[in-house]
């Protein structure tokens, strides 16, 4: 009788492997990382891929970084392949609540979103909304409640005269007003009467005639409506509102536009987001333990990326293979200065890491990346994070020879308070 049993059971058991409702669990898909698999695709640790031997590796790097590489403008270096797992608590919440959020029937529009990841799905050509997905789990992914630069620089090079021309200094901070999950007061703040999502403040700090320059940024929760961005100009001691247009200008004669922090800083709303494909690729994630820096040094004695290659415009990291999503974002509006920015997304954290941008000519205009350290190979800050931590930026302008990088040293911060991100405090601050 027993034996009857038992084989009842494996019969029930197989059924259900089968059509995978014992072993299938897609919150466990959606955040997993198959470090086998991106071993096995990975060339040798240590491997320097430069002019020489770039053909060898076209399938696993991007096709302008390879033209880029075969006209000797920099090299990668190979390291480890990582698994960078997101907070436990951002991944209970995609648990608790993702099966009740839908997108709405305008672009732009979520209904039901709590905390979590917004989608978990493997993202499908067939799916026509596929892009608009993805898009919002970009937007909500997690990357702390609060955070803070102490201080980053930009350096604005040029590549035909291999110097740089000038150097910026800056501080800043970011503050989530809802949708948190590790910092109190969860799940958002008490005082919200504007309903902002996400505020972000910079301030630089150097040279003197654009010193105490302030951009203070409000992400709203509601995507249809405008985002509020106000900068502060130091020799003016005056505060204005920018037009939407103004975010896609250079962004204090950089290489930068607004719309381009965090790596897309604009509304979903405003652009046609679509999925072209999942590629497995060398990125820029690394250990940062293991990194060669320099000897600028930021709070508490860290010490900030290297650059190297033509001008020193390329962050001097090691790369590693990750499986990537390619998502395009195309601009509703026909005076934008771009065509299309095409975005290698991370399929593990949904973090934008490199980014193809055209202009209205569909000629390749810039290219830009971030560069992720695991966060427990970090500053202590940092440890068990639950994020990758960005190191470092560039954004380099193909037609014109130039870049602009950007050095940082990213901290989760508790001490940001709404009051740091009004109006009010940029008058305060720029006296």
């Amino acid at each position: 009788m027993k034996n009857c049993h038992r084989i009842r059971l494996t019969i029930v058991l197989n059924l259900l492997f089968a059509f995978g409702s014992v072993t299938a669990d897609p919150v466990d898909d959606t955040f997993g990382f198959d470090l086998e698999r991106m071993t096995s695709l990975s060339p040798p640790i240590g491997t320097v891929i430069g002019k020489d031997n770039v053909e060898k590796y076209t399938s696993i790097i991007d096709k302008n970084l390879v033209d880029l590489l075969r006209q000797d403008l920099f090299t990668i270096t190979v390291g480890e392949p990582l698994s960078v797992p997101q907070h436990p608590a951002y991944i209970e919440a995609t648990r608790k609540h993702s099966n009740q959020t839908a997108l709405g029937d305008k672009p732009g529009v979520i209904l039901n979103y709590v905390a979590g990841r917004p989608f978990v799905f493997e993202p499908n050509a067939d799916d026509p909304r596929a892009g608009d997905k993805m898009a919002w789990n970009f937007r909500y992914t997690y990357g702390t409640d609060g955070g803070e630069l102490p201080l980053m620089f930009w350096q604005y090079r040029s590549m035909k005269r291999d110097k740089v021309e000038r150097e910026l200094s800056f501080t800043a901070r970011s503050l989530r007003f809802m949708h948190r999950h590790t910092f109190d007061p969860k799940p958002e703040l008490p005082v919200n009467p504007s309903k902002i999502y996400n505020a972000l403040y910079l301030r630089v700090l150097a040279p003197p005639d654009v010193r105490s320059t302030q951009v203070l940024i409000h992400r709203l929760e509601d995507d249809l409506q405008l985002e509020q961005t106000w900068l502060y100009v130091g020799t003016h001691r005056r505060v204005r509102r920018l037009a939407a247009g103004q975010t896609t200008d250079a962004f204090l004669g950089s290489d930068i536009m607004i719309e381009d922090f965090l790596g897309y800083n604009g509304r979903i709303s405003v652009m046609d987001w679509s999925y072209h494909g999942t590629v497995n690729a060398l990125v820029p994630f690394y250990r940062y333990s293991d990194l060669e820096v320099s000897e600028r040094k930021g709070r508490d004695g860290y010490k900030f990326l290297n650059f190297h290659g033509k001008g020193k415009c390329f962050p001097d990291v090691t790369w590693s293979m990750r499986k990537m999503y390619i998502l395009e974002a195309h601009p509703h509006w026909d005076r934008h200065p771009l065509s299309v920015r095409r975005y290698y997304v991370d399929a593990q954290t949904y973090f934008i890491v490199y980014g193809n941008f055209y202009d209205r000519s569909d000629r390749l205009w810039k290219v830009a990346y971030a560069t992720f350290s695991h966060p427990d190979y970090h500053q202590p800050e940092n440890k068990f994070a639950g994020h990758p931590v960005v190191d470092g930026v560039t954004t380099v302008d193909i037609q014109a020879e130039h870049c602009t990088t950007i050095q940082m040293q990213a901290i989760p911060s508790r001490n940001t308070r709404p009051t740091d991100f009004t109006v009010q405090a940029l008058r305060k601050l720029g006296r």
